[in-house]
C-alpha cells in the first residue's frame, strides 16, 4: 500500500511490505543500452492519457523490479517477525477486519511504457496470513485501451477491498457497459459482494445507473454507496441493505458542483477493528452528516442528523457568524460535545472542545505564523459576466493602503479556470470573510508585502450550455470573464487598467498565456508550471475528454503555442525540471519559450533544478518569489525598476 505497512485490526502487530533478505545491489544501467528499445502495436486501439514518470526502457523496468519489489512480512509487537508468500510487487496489501487473509494486487510482466504500474497486467487474490491462495479475484490484463471519456473504466472488476463492518466480506465492482460509457446501458456498475470462505456465488449489493465512486458501511443493514457521472456533474447517493441487497433507495441525487445545496457528507469513525465505518446515533435511527455550509454570505460549517426511515434532516449544531469552525470528531453518542477547529477573519485555526450543553474549552493556541499581514484588507467583490454569468473574486489590498490618498495600484490577477455544466452553479459567489488567510510557500499574496494589490481566484467558468462542450467556446468566455474582472476593479479605483497582470499555475499558466494571446488586458504576465500546446496531451487534459482527432479545431484554438506569434506583452515562465503531473511536461515550457523567442515576444523562461509539479525547496520558494517580484516590478512599476 502507498505507506509500505498497516496495522492489525486487533493493534497486535504490522503487515510490512520489507526490503526482501538478501537483496543485491541496485542494477547497473549505466552503461549504453545492448539493443534497441521497441514498442509496436497490432492495430488495436489503445488511447491514454499524457502521463509522467513513466518506465521507458529496459534499464527503467530493471530499477522498477529492483525498488519496488517487496516481501510481505507479519510483525508483531510481541514475538519475531515472519514472511508471508514470495516477494513481489505489490500496488496495495491489507488484512481483513478479521484478521484471517490478506487481498493483494501483485503486478506482473510484461510491463508497459504506456501506461503506470495501476495499470500493468496484475493478480488480485485473497491469501490467508501463511501465504496461501484462499481466493483469485482477478487476472487483470495490460489495461491500456481504457475509453477516453471520464466516465469510462477499465473492464473487469475493480475497486476490490473489504467491507469494513465484516469479519471477511470480498466487495467488488464490474461495469456492465464494458466500461465505455458511450454504449447504452440501464445498469452501468454492478456491486458484488463474497463472503469468507469465498465459495459461494458472488451477491449483487446494488446496480448503479452511474460510475461507482465508494461506500460507507455501516452495519448489517446500512450501507451508502455513491456514484458519479462526469458528462452531467451528477451525483447519486444510494441506501442499501446488506443484508437485503436490492435496488436500494436514494438519499441524494444532486449536481455534485452545487455548492449552495450540498447536503454534506456521513460522518465516519474507525471502529473497533480499525476501518472508517458510519457513525450513527445512539438508538442507530440517524446517521450524523456534517457540511461545509456554503451560502452566498460564507461558508458556516454544520452538523446534522439524517434520518434514515424519513430521510429528514435535524440540525445539531452549525458555525457562529463570522466564524469558520469545522467538526474533527464527535465525542459522545448524542452528539453534543465535539472537537473542532475553529478560525475567524482574524484569529488563525485552533482545536476546541465544544459542549453543546455547556462552554467552550480552548485546546491549542497557534499564533499568527504572519502577523505583518494582519492588517492587509480584504473584500469579496461580485460582478456580472457580458452574457449574464455571475462572477466574483477575492481582493486584497496592502496594509494600510487609502484609495483616496494612494490611488490605483498596480494589480495582480490569479486564477485558475474551471468547467461547468450548469450556468447558475457557475455563477455561485460564497465569501471568505470568515476565513483566517495566510500566505505559504509560492503563494502570489506575498506580493501584497510589495505594494501590489491582488485579486485572488477571480471567477473564470467554462460553461457547457444546453449539452455543448465547454471548451468549444473556451476563449470566448475565458476572455470575456477576465474583461468583466479587469473592468470590475477600474470601476473600485483600485487598479490602473494600464497596470495589470496575470497569473496562474498548471491550469492556470495555460490561461494565463491564452490571455495574452488573445486580449490586450493585462500589462504582463506570469505562468508557472503550465503546458502550451495541446497536440501533445492528445487523448485529453484538464475536463476535456475527446481526443485530439475527435475535436482538431478546439485543441488547436485552445493552445497558445499556437498564437505564439500573437503575445505581444513580456510573460514570465517558470517550470519544475522535474515536473511528475500528467500533461504538464517541461518540454511544454521549453517549446513555448522557444516559440515565443523565434517570433520576438518577450520571454524569460526559469527552470528550478529537481522541483516537481509543485515547488517545496527553501531555495525554490524564494527564488520563484524572487522573480515574480522582479518581473512585475519591471513592467508595472518601471520607476522601481528603474532605481533599482
Amino acid at each position: 500500500n502507498s505507506t509500505g505497512f498497516s496495522w492489525l485490526p486487533d493493534a497486535s502487530g504490522l503487515l510490512v511490505q520489507a526490503v526482501p533478505a538478501g537483496r543485491r545491489a541496485a542494477p547497473d544501467v549505466t552503461r549504453p543500452p545492448s539493443g534497441p528499445t521497441v514498442a509496436e502495436t497490432g492495430g488495436r486501439a489503445a488511447p491514454v492519457r499524457t502521463y509522467q514518470d513513466l518506465l521507458s526502457d529496459a534499464s527503467d523496468e530493471a530499477l522498477f523490479e529492483h525498488y519496488f519489489t517487496s516481501q510481505l512480512t507479519l510483525v508483531p509487537l510481541n514475538g519475531r517477525a515472519r514472511t508471508i508468500g514470495q516477494p513481489g510487487v505489490f500496488l496495495n496489501a491489507s488484512v481483513s477486519p478479521d484478521g484471517r487473509y490478506i487481498l493483494q494486487t501483485r503486478v506482473k510482466k510484461p510491463y508497459s511504457y504506456v501506461v503506470p504500474a495501476s495499470l500493468f497486467p496484475a493478480d488480485v487474490v485473497i491469501t490467508d496470513l501463511n501465504g496461501r491462495e484462499a481466493h483469485r479475484v482477478a487476472d487483470l490484463p495490460l489495461r491500456d485501451n481504457v475509453p477516453t471519456p471520464f466516465d469510462a473504466v477499465a473492464p473487469g472488476p475493480r475497486s476490490a477491498q473489504w467491507r469494513a463492518d465484516a469479519d471477511a466480506t470480498l466487495v467488488w465492482v464490474e461495469a456492465q457497459d464494458g466500461g465505455d460509457p458511450r454504449n447504452a446501458a440501464e445498469v452501468r456498475d454492478r456491486v458484488f459482494m463474497l463472503p469468507a470462505p469465498f465459495n459461494d456465488r458472488p451477491r449483487t449489493l446494488v446496480d448503479l445507473k452511474e460510475r461507482y465512486s465508494g461506500v460507507q458501511w455501516g452495519r448489517d443493514d446500512v450501507a451508502i454507496v455513491n456514484s458519479r457521472w462526469f458528462n452531467t456533474r451528477h451525483e447519486t447517493r444510494t441506501l442499501v441493505d446488506p443484508s437485503n441487497p436490492g435496488a436500494g433507495r436514494v438519499l441524494v441525487d444532486r449536481n455534485y458542483q452545487d455548492r449552495y445545496n450540498d447536503p454534506g457528507s456521513v460522518v465516519v469513525e474507525p471502529n473497533a477493528r480499525g476501518r472508517s465505518t458510519i457513525r450513527f446515533t445512539a438508538d442507530g435511527s440517524k446517521v450524523f452528516v456534517e457540511g461545509d455550509g456554503a451560502t452566498r454570505q460564507g461558508e458556516y460549517p454544520f452538523l446534522d442528523t439524517l434520518d434514515l426511515k424519513t430521510g429528514a434532516s435535524e440540525r445539531v449544531w452549525r458555525a457562529a457568524q463570522g466564524e469558520y469552525e469545522t467538526v474533527v470528531g464527535i465525542l459522545d453518542d448524542a452528539g453534543r460535545k465535539l472537537i473542532t477547529y475553529r478560525e475567524s477573519r482574524t484569529d488563525p485555526a485552533n482545536l476546541r472542545l465544544r459542549d453543546l450543553d455547556g462552554g467552550v474549552t480552548q485546546l491549542t493556541q497557534f499564533p499568527d505564523p504572519a502577523p505583518q499581514l494582519a492588517n492587509v484588507k480584504r473584500e469579496l467583490i461580485t460582478y456580472t459576466r457580458d452574457d449574464g454569468v455571475q462572477l466574483s473574486g477575492t481582493l486584497y489590498l496592502p496594509a494600510g493602503y487609502d484609495k483616496d490618498r494612494d490611488g490605483p495600484l498596480p494589480l495582480v490577477m490569479w486564477a485558475y479556470p474551471a468547467e461547468f455544466t450548469d450556468a447558475a452553479v457557475a455563477g455561485q459567489v460564497v465569501d471568505t470573510e470568515n476565513r483566517f488567510v495566510r500566505p505559504t510557500g509560492i503563494s502570489h499574496l506575498f506580493l501584497l508585502t510589495q505594494g501590489y494589490a491582488v485579486l485572488d481566484n477571480p471567477s473564470m467558468p467554462i460553461v457547457g450550455k444546453d449539452g455543448a462542450e465547454p471548451n468549444d467556446t473556451y476563449i470566448e468566455q475565458l476572455s470575456a470573464s477576465a474583461k468583466a474582472a479587469v473592468d470590475a476593479v477600474v470601476a473600485l479605483g483600485v487598479a490602473d487598467r494600464d497596470r495589470i497582470a496575470v497569473g496562474g499555475h498548471s491550469y492556470g499558466a495555460f490561461m494565463t498565456a491564452n490571455l495574452l494571446a488573445h486580449t490586450d488586458l493585462f500589462k504582463t504576465g506570469i505562468a508557472r508550471s503550465g503546458a502550451y500546446n495541446r497536440t501533445l496531451t492528445p487523448f485529453g487534459f484538464q475536463a476535456e475528454q475527446r481526443s485530439y482527432w475527435e475535436a482538431t479545431e478546439t485543441y488547436t484554438e485552445m493552445s497558445p503555442f499556437t498564437y505564439a506569434n500573437k503575445v505581444n506583452e513580456p510573460i514570465l515562465l517558470i517550470h519544475g525540471g522535474a515536473d511528475d503531473n500528467s500533461g504538464t511536461f517541461p518540454v511544454q515550457s521549453e517549446r513555448f519559450y522557444a516559440a515565443l523567442k523565434g517570433n520576438g515576444a518577450t520571454v524569460r523562461y526559469v527552470v528550478l533544478p529537481l522541483e516537481a509539479h509543485g515547488y517545496r525547496a527553501r531555495e525554490s520558494v524564494g527564488h520563484t518569489q524572487w522573480e515574480m517580484v522582479t518581473w512585475l516590478n519591471r513592467y508595472l512599476k518601471p520607476t522601481t525598476a528603474a532605481a533599482q
